[in-house]
């Protein structure tokens, strides 16, 4: 019940204050799978936070932009687009080739957002380039 309110109060407080959510679509069902991250993950209520954010968002008439999971969110330089070649989850911080060096997560988090903001200005289908 305490995870179900605190997960009630953050998407009712995060569809209040914005007018575009931009999330990232995970694949719960196969990182669930992962035995040292299984439990963590389902304790998170990952599915259940994004129904929540989902709903509410309608309700508020907000908007809710679920980018792709293969987009590299984690590995595009959030400065100058740089792609890294490889990153393994134990990477935690990295350094791009125009020397900024990004915490993995906070990474992800800005390109989520510029992609997230594009798509609701631009429309659907934005991706990024492919090599």
């Amino acid at each position: 019940d305490r995870r179900r309110d605190y997960l009630h109060t953050l998407s009712t407080r995060l569809v209040r204050e914005n007018q575009v959510i931009a999330i990232e679509d995970l694949s719960v069902r196969n990182m669930v799978k992962n035995r040292s991250l299984s439990r963590v993950i389902s304790d998170a209520g990952w599915s259940e936070f994004r129904s929540m954010l989902e709903y509410k968002a309608d309700w508020y008439g907000r908007r809710v932009v679920v980018i792709d999971r293969f987009c590299p969110s984690s590995k595009t330089c959030s400065v100058c687009g740089e792609v890294a070649s490889a990153m393994p989850l134990n990477v935690r911080q990295w350094t791009c080739r125009c020397g900024v060096v990004h915490d993995r997560d906070v990474n992800a988090a800005r390109n989520i957002l510029a992609v997230g903001l594009t798509v609701a200005a631009c429309g659907d289908g934005v991706r990024p380039p492919r090599t």
